[in-house]
């Protein structure tokens, strides 16, 4: 079965992020949310395996919980 990489797997972490922080640029809040919707599907799709996107969600959403806990 397989499961999410969560350990260290990019060739260039820099460059996809100044490329992921250059599309935003200059785009409204709405585009922004389009754009990262969009990517998650795209990426999603490329993944394919049910059980690894529904860990990928559970993970997402428990850092969303626990940085909310933090500032409350």
């Amino acid at each position: 079965m397989p499961r999410l990489e969560l350990n260290p797997n990019f060739t260039d972490p820099d460059a996809f992020y100044a490329a992921l922080t250059e599309l935003h640029r200059e785009r409204s809040e709405a585009e922004s949310e389009r754009i990262n919707a969009r990517l998650i599907l795209l990426l999603a799709n490329h993944i394919g395996d049910q059980q690894v996107l529904e860990e990928a969600l559970t993970i997402a959403g428990q850092a969303t919980h626990d940085t909310a806990k933090q500032t409350a």
